[in-house]
């Protein structure tokens, strides 16, 4: 879908890296080690990238670091579509419909750090039906072509989430 749109495979990797977690920040080699590119391919797209003002740059040390400018008026929209490419919002919608008492759902592993994987991974937090929760991964595994890993803690045991998982390196997706 996107590949129509965009015809840089490094520029769609650089889009999912920074849109898909605003908070994500890299230099040129940690990009150029991640995505298997040449440096000048990524510094390429980096440039294009920042030039267009979607990406903001600052040094620290001998490090030129990147982030996402969410001030960039299109930044809300190029979030969401990027979200769409991976199929999150499918994913979100069908599990909190119907799915029970939900306080929060966190998006965790690679795609938290803004790397693109075959696999979701997901922690739940609430009471909910998890046969149900079965039945509608496998659902939103064939409609995005990935695989859906899931942890569930109900309510009470929120504070596990806390002690077990780095709340900044997962993305609150939903809080009820």
């Amino acid at each position: 879908m996107i590949e129509s749109l965009i015809s840089s495979k490094t520029r769609i990797k650089l889009l999912l890296k920074f849109f898909l977690n605003s908070e994500v920040r890299s230099y040129l080699r940690q990009l150029e080690g991640e995505f298997g590119e040449s440096s000048n391919a990524v510094r390429v797209e980096l440039n294009r990238l920042e030039k267009a003002g979607l990406l903001n740059s600052y040094s620290e040390g001998n490090k030129r670091f990147f982030r996402a400018n969410k001030q960039h008026p299109l930044f809300e929209d190029i979030h969401n579509i990027v979200r769409k490419y991976i199929g999150i919002d499918k994913i979100i919608l069908e599990v909190i419909k119907k799915l029970g008492d939900v306080e929060e759902v966190y998006l965790t592993g690679d795609f938290a750090k803004g790397r693109n994987s075959p696999v979701i991974d997901i922690i739940i937090i609430g009471d909910i039906d998890k046969a149900y929760l079965t039945q509608l991964i496998e659902k939103a595994e064939n409609l995005i072509n990935r695989k859906i890993k899931y942890l569930n803690y109900s309510s009470s045991e929120q504070g596990l989430f806390e002690v077990h998982h780095n709340k900044e390196t997962a993305l609150l997706l939903w809080r009820k």
